[in-house]
C-alpha cells in the first residue's frame, strides 16, 4: 500500500511539474507579480518527459489497483476498516487533478483578464507596427500575459503574441506610446525583449 501512495504522489508531482510553466504566468497575474511568471519556462523543454512519466506512473497505480488480489484460506476473518487514501475513489480524484494539470496550455486562457482598450487615434500617420522578439515564452499562457501587459498601455491598437515564433507584434499610436514602454511592459512579465523590428 505505501508502493500505491508513492507512485500517486510521484504522478501528481510530475502533472505538477509538466504544467508549472503554464501554471506560472496565471499565478504571477493573479499574485500582481509579473517578474514570476517565466521563473519555470526552462521546465518546457523537459514537459514531454514528464508527461510520459505521469502516464506511466498512473498506468501502473491503476493496473495495482485493479489487477486481482490473492485471496488467503483462512478461517480468521480480520476487518479492516479502509483508508480513503488506499481507495479507487482517491485514485480517480488525483486521476482527474492530473488531466487537468497537464491539459493546463489548453484551457489556460479562460484565466486571463479580457482587455479591451478604446483607442483615439490622433494621426492614422502616427500608427506604428513594430514586431518584438521575445525569450522565454513556452506556451499560450505566456502569449496571453505578455499581451495582458501590453494592451495596460495607452495609444494600444492591436496585440498578436506568438510563443512558437517567440514574436509579438504591436501596432499602436506612437503620440501616446513607445517603443522603449512596450519593451519595458514585456520585461515587466518576466520575459525578455531581446530586439525590435518595425514592420510595413
Amino acid at each position: 500500500m505505501k508502493t500505491e501512495n508513492k507512485l500517486i504522489g510521484t504522478g501528481l508531482l510530475t502533472a505538477i511539474a509538466s504544467s508549472l510553466c503554464c501554471i506560472t504566468p496565471v499565478l504571477a497575474i493573479i499574485a500582481g507579480t509579473n517578474g514570476l511568471a517565466s521563473t519555470f519556462s526552462w521546465l518546457e523543454p523537459f514537459r514531454p518527459f514528464f508527461i510520459g512519466l505521469t502516464v506511466l506512473v498512473l498506468g501502473f497505480a491503476w493496473y495495482q489497483k485493479l489487477k486481482p488480489q490473492k485471496k488467503i484460506d483462512c478461517s480468521c476473518e480480520i476487518i479492516e476498516k479502509s483508508n480513503f487514501m488506499k481507495t479507487k475513489s482517491f485514485l480517480g480524484i488525483i486521476t482527474v487533478m492530473t488531466v487537468l494539470l497537464l491539459s493546463f496550455p489548453i484551457y489556460g486562457h479562460i484565466f486571463f483578464p479580457k482587455t479591451e482598450s478604446i483607442v483615439i487615434i490622433t494621426q492614422t500617420s502616427k500608427l506604428q507596427k513594430v514586431e518584438f522578439t521575445i525569450k522565454g515564452m513556452t506556451c499560450s499562457s505566456c502569449e496571453h500575459h505578455i499581451k495582458t501587459e501590453i494592451s495596460k498601455l495607452k495609444g494600444i491598437v492591436e496585440v498578436v503574441v506568438s510563443y512558437e515564433k517567440g514574436i509579438a507584434i504591436v501596432k499602436f499610436d506612437n503620440k501616446q506610446t513607445s517603443i522603449e514602454e512596450i519593451e519595458k511592459a514585456i520585461n515587466s512579465t518576466g520575459y525578455k525583449s531581446l530586439k525590435s523590428k518595425t514592420i510595413s
